[in-house]
């Protein structure tokens, strides 16, 4: 049976998307979005309760959390050399996507799309949102020191944490920062990424732009 990927165009079920396209063996994705509630029946709640992208099945085996699926469809295709080979090489990587996932989306670019989160109170939305583009500026500048002396996010190599930064680098063009700009280390580590066929054969499959 192929895997199924559970994805929304452009959400961070991208970089798994992307991967799919990396290893290059059959797989199958599923159109699902909270904006029309698809992630939200009674059939996707059994499988997902968290109501949410990405899920990826595997025969009987249900995985949610991009950066999980990242490591599981990295360590279930060595071959593919998606991880760096040293134990700090996957140290790093767990880094990189416990503070993505958490403090960077979960946090501030939630306080940017969705301000209703974390106040009832309409008046409060626009300090929140306001507040999350100072921290989205703050996380942004890191990524961009970070990405300055490497190409690559972690190791010499590619691997599957770039990916997930592309997902970010697209969402702040889409929030209105200046990228090419303000980041110019960031800039170049997106075009490398983009620079990749699979990257290219899941944007176009999206049908989605990094740049807006």
């Amino acid at each position: 049976m192929r895997p199924i990927l559970y994805f929304s165009p452009g959400a961070c079920s991208l970089a798994p998307h992307i991967i799919l396209e990396e290893i290059g063996l059959p797989f199958q994705l599923s159109h699902s979005s909270t904006s029309d509630g698809s992630t939200h029946t009674p059939e996707y709640l059994q499988m997902n309760p968290k109501g949410k992208v990405p899920v990826l099945v595997t025969g009987n085996s249900v995985l949610t959390e991009a950066p999980a699926i990242l490591l599981h469809l990295a360590t279930s295709n060595l071959n593919q050399c998606l991880l760096p080979e040293t134990p700090d090489g996957l140290i790093r990587s767990i880094e990189w996507f416990n503070w993505l996932s958490g403090a960077v989306h979960a946090v501030a670019i939630r306080q940017v799309w969705r301000p209703e989160s974390f106040t009832d109170v309409i008046a409060q939305h626009e300090d929140i949102v306001a507040k999350g583009k100072r921290n989205l500026a703050d996380a942004f500048s890191l990524i961009d020191s970070r990405l300055t002396k490497q190409d690559w996010a972690v190791g010499n190599h590619y691997s599957v944490v770039d990916p997930y930064l592309l997902v970010f680098f697209r969402w702040g063009n889409r929030i209105g920062f200046d990228m090419r700009g303000q980041y110019p280390s960031w800039t170049k580590h997106s075009l490398r990424v983009l620079e990749r066929p699979a990257t290219m054969r899941a944007l176009t499959t999206e049908c989605i732009s990094v740049w807006q």
